[in-house]
């Protein structure tokens, strides 16, 4: 288990005494692993082990992040995918992953490589050949795209952009309780590779979408999602009905990008649930 973390260790540990199925959550840019609480818990309650490995190196909480917002910085796409598959393969069985933005992104490009049972990403980030660009996306993804040299550093979002890339779909009080509760800067070469994917054919942001072992995989999307729109989840869709296995997609109502931790995020849970003891 090298370059795990001693909670990382003690999680896989518990997961493989327990002999219960396994669940590994995927955060994506702008969270920590601690966003995956209460899904964990319901998991849990339903007969899983769950597990959150973070990315290499994220601080334990998000007052810690905002104090050295540097260490997020230079975090690549496949650094991070490798972290967690490195977390995977200590496990006693193929687990379910679930993953949101960036994480859904990683959490395809685990299933691509035959490495899960069952996959739910939600409003996962683009691949190569996912080609729509719609300019809500764009938008929510300017402020770090719009300077050159956010490549080599970790970006914060300010309240507004927060408001409009993840919470555009609730009030502003809940908008700013998300903020101060869970916001921490992100890797902003991360943003880089997937907006150039289409454009490099060494891309690290690619999916292996023809696995035959990739296993049942749903795609979740928010209707109100400005930073991952339907036109992206339904693009990754289209990638995705290529493989043999089992592809669906669900669109929640009145939902943006943090359907995951916002007071709907039950609702998401639950769906993501029902698709993995569906098939799990």
């Amino acid at each position: 288990m090298t370059g795990l973390t001693e909670r990382e260790r003690h999680e896989i540990a518990r997961a493989n005494e327990l002999g219960l199925p396994p669940v590994v959550f995927v955060h994506g840019l702008w969270l920590l692993s601690s966003s995956w609480d209460r899904w964990r818990s319901l998991f849990e309650e339903n007969g899983y082990a769950a597990i959150a490995p973070g990315w290499p190196d994220d601080p334990d909480s998000v007052e810690e992040a905002r104090k050295d917002p540097e260490v997020f910085a230079h975090k690549m796409v496949r650094y991070v995918a490798d972290h967690y598959l490195d977390a995977i393969s200590t496990l006693g069985r193929p687990p379910a992953v679930v993953g949101h933005s960036f994480g859904g992104l990683i959490a395809q490009l685990i299933a691509g490589e035959g490495a899960s049972a069952v996959t739910v990403a939600i409003d996962p980030a683009p691949f190569r050949g996912v080609l729509p660009l719609p300019v809500s996306s764009l938008k929510s993804a300017s402020p770090v795209l719009g300077n050159p040299l956010n490549i080599g550093r970790a970006v914060a979002l300010t309240f507004e952009q927060f408001q409009y890339g993840w919470a555009n779909a609730l009030p502003e009080d809940e908008a700013r309780s998300l903020y101060e509760e869970f916001h921490v800067p992100a890797s902003g070469v991360t943003l880089f590779q997937a907006a150039t994917a289409n454009l490099n054919p060494f891309t690290e942001v690619k999916v292996d979408t023809h696995n035959p072992d990739r296993g049942p995989l749903l795609i979740i999307s928010g209707e109100k999602d400005n930073t991952v729109p339907w036109a992206i989840s339904n693009a990754s869709f289209k990638q995705q009905q290529k493989n043999p296995g089992t592809t669906e997609i669900v669109e929640m109502p009145d939902r943006g990008h943090a359907l995951t931790i916002d007071h709907g995020w039950r609702e998401v849970a639950e769906k993501a649930l029902e698709f993995v003891k569906r098939h799990g």
